[in-house]
């Protein structure tokens, strides 16, 4: 046997063999390279070439090819290396100008690029574009909204409800409170609360014109695009930031009186040795001279609002999407009773499974991620 046949020693530290064995278990690298950990793994025990080609399905010269590579160049040589290719058609400049023209420039007749409008403009083609438009992250058909508080005291405002969330006060209850078109009535009975409260107003009961069309094997539900409306409601909500349980009224309009009146049923709710700190935002509603004067007759309560335009900060939203969501959104309803039916009917079971939403944000995170945002708007020199 000459030199060249005889098969190369295979020796394995332990972070060597510790990592192969990863290597040769993993189900989600390429098939290639879990063989060729395999290969090394019963090189190292002494196996003989084409004993370990049996075991794999590799020819001999192949296990060979394999166990010398590992010993030459360690784990990193078991992956395939970099092959050229064709050379590139597209220089970076031709690059830099489409990128340049998707982000400073928009067509004549239009609002934004699409794919093929570019690559006529750029005599790319329409494959090119959106292969740039993915490395960058580009995306000029779809937008984003957003809206910035003028509060002048938004910093504070947000550190305030932010440690409300994050460090809850000991005997107290903190309820995000708001206005809505569902509702139903629960009781509190932990110690330490927070609460969330607000209303989402003028909740139409609508009925499709035809019946719904249920779901089966490779079709989604069909609904009709038109509906009769019915009348509307408004749901009055608070939430337990502790324990995720929710307060809620329907009422028929969005008055301070009525306002009031979901108040006076919080009041009857919550045990009368926990302090209430209300969360809501800066609606006239909640703002009104009698609702104020209400409050003040009462010290337990300690009201905390949001800055403006800045109802994300209120928990009881996420509520409100939830319940949107899985309730109204696709329901269909005859009249407003038939719909406060079952706003009841979801708020009465979600109180028997519910759980506290997970706030993670600090208000230092929150502010740089402003501050991000007010630079990329300072950039467009609006």
């Amino acid at each position: 046997m000459t030199a060249r046949n005889v098969a190369r020693t295979v020796t394995l530290q332990p972070q060597q063999r510790r990592q192969l064995k990863r290597l040769a278990a993993s189900r989600s690298l390429p098939h290639a390279v879990v063989c060729r950990a395999r290969v090394v793994l019963m090189a190292a025990k002494g196996m003989a070439n084409i004993a370990i080609a049996e075991k794999v399905g590799m020819t001999r010269e192949t296990v060979g090819k394999w166990r010398k590579r590992f010993v030459q160049r360690g784990i990193g040589g078991l992956h395939d290396e970099l092959r050229p290719g064709r050379p590139r058609t597209v220089s970076d400049k031709k690059v830099a100008a489409l990128i340049k023209k998707t982000l400073e420039t928009t067509p004549p007749d239009g609002t934004h690029w699409s794919c093929r409008r570019m690559a006529k403009e750029t005599a790319l083609s329409k494959a090119t574009v959106q292969r740039i438009w993915n490395a960058f992250m580009l995306q000029p058909h779809r937008h984003k909204h957003f809206k910035l508080s003028n509060d002048p005291f938004f910093v504070e405002k947000v550190r305030d409800i932010v440690g409300l969330y994050l460090n809850p006060p000991d005997n107290a209850m903190v309820l995000a409170a708001a206005k809505a078109a569902y509702t139903t009535k629960r009781s509190f009975v932990q110690a330490t609360r927070s609460v969330a409260v607000d209303e989402k107003s003028q909740i139409q009961a609508l009925e499709r014109t035809q019946p719904l069309l249920p779901m089966g094997l490779g079709y989604l539900e069909g609904v009709t695009h038109d509906y009769e409306r019915h009348g509307t409601t408004t749901l009055f909500a608070a939430l337990d930031i502790a324990n995720g349980q929710v307060i809620a009224q329907c009422k028929k309009c969005h008055r301070h009186q009525e306002f009031l009146g979901f108040l006076r049923h919080i009041e009857t709710s919550v045990p009368k040795d926990l302090d209430v700190h209300l969360v809501i935002d800066n609606s006239a509603t909640h703002k009104h001279a009698k609702v104020r004067s209400w409050l003040a007759t009462r010290p337990r309560y300690q009201v905390h609002y949001t800055p403006t335009y800045s109802s994300w900060l209120n928990q009881v939203e996420i509520w409100f999407n939830t319940i949107t969501q899985r309730a109204i959104r696709r329901g269909t309803f005859r009249s407003v009773r038939q719909l406060i039916e079952k706003i009841d009917l979801f708020v009465s079971n979600y109180n028997q499974h519910s759980t506290p939403f997970a706030w993670t944000a600090t208000a230092d995170s929150i502010l740089e991620k402003l501050s991000r945002l007010c630079e990329r708007i300072s950039e467009t020199q609006h």
